[in-house]
């Protein structure tokens, strides 16, 4: 069973890396700093903010409070990414620290307390809080894209207007639908 949760939660967390990319893709330079206004963020300070928390949370995630003292919280919601390699950089960097952390998780230490804020966590609570945060955060990037990019938008998943469509050929040819997920 705990091999199965790690499993299905590194697919998860692949599949929400992938929608980002995917994202940042489909945006040029200007529009990865594109703000509504000064009150927002960009696709640029929220991979920013990204990169800080997972580098706190995951850096011995085991071992030490996932607040670290080292963190710069409200930088992390400034403009300080100024090109889209240092976006990526930084994007990728974040994600490693996420994966390597995850593949350190195993039957022996499974059972670990783990801390966040100084508030104790199960390996399990602390995973899944870190999920729907990236999640949140990644559909918030999405929808900034989809705003810049308006009808030029690739969709991600299945297309607006299009469910009908996809079932058919789904389940035309004998697929399951879970098989879209993978």
């Amino acid at each position: 069973m705990k091999n199965e949760y790690l499993n299905s939660v590194k697919r998860q967390f692949k599949y929400y890396k992938s929608v980002g990319e995917k994202t940042f893709s489909q945006l040029d330079e200007r529009g990865l700093f594109w703000r509504f206004n000064e009150d927002t963020n960009s696709v640029a300070i929220i991979a920013n903010h990204l990169w800080g928390n997972m580098q706190s949370r995951w850096t011995d995630f085991l071992t030490s409070d996932g607040e670290k003292e080292w963190r710069k919280r409200d930088l992390e919601f400034k403009s300080v990414i100024k090109t889209k390699k240092e976006l990526l950089e930084k994007w990728n960097d974040g994600w490693k620290c996420l994966f390597d952390a995850l593949e350190a998780i195993n039957e022996t230490n499974f059972e670990t307390k783990v801390y966040i804020r100084n508030q104790a966590h199960t390996v399990v609570e602390a995973i899944n809080r870190q999920l729907a945060h990236y999640s949140y955060h990644i559909g918030q990037v999405v929808y900034i894209g989809k705003m810049i990019k308006g009808s030029e938008w690739k969709s991600l998943t299945i297309p607006k207007g299009k469910s009908d469509e996809f079932n058919k050929e789904k389940f035309s040819k004998g697929k399951h639908i879970r098989t879209f997920l993978r």
